[in-house]
């Protein structure tokens, strides 16, 4: 005998089973991480619709603040007074030490 002659007609309820297994080990595994997302959004919903007013006032207060520092950075910022710059001539030959010590082995 073959295995796809036997005498009972297939009904597929080995996959059926594998299937409905498949879906139980998943909905248990990913059940506690789904609901721990879930829930951190819904906390965080909750705190940004109750402190509202409270985000709106730092935001106010956090945009005059940086109004403030750009504009004393802009009434100390520094200027020089436009000058000569003495660079000083470039010494061309040897350095005067050598010269002294070649003069002295002739």
């Amino acid at each position: 005998m073959t295995a796809s002659s036997s005498p009972r007609p297939s009904r597929g309820r080995g996959v059926l089973g594998a299937g409905t297994a498949a879906v139980a080990a998943c909905a248990v595994c990913c059940t506690g991480p789904l609901l721990s997302v879930l829930g951190g959004v819904g906390f965080a919903s909750a705190v940004g619709a109750l402190w509202m007013p409270v985000l709106a006032v730092l935001a106010v207060a956090s945009g005059l603040g940086v109004l403030l520092i750009r504009s004393r950075r802009r009434n100390a910022a520094c200027r020089t007074a436009p000058a000569r710059a003495d660079l000083g001539m470039p010494t061309i030959g040897p350095a005067p030490d050598r010269f002294e010590t070649a003069q002295t082995e002739h």
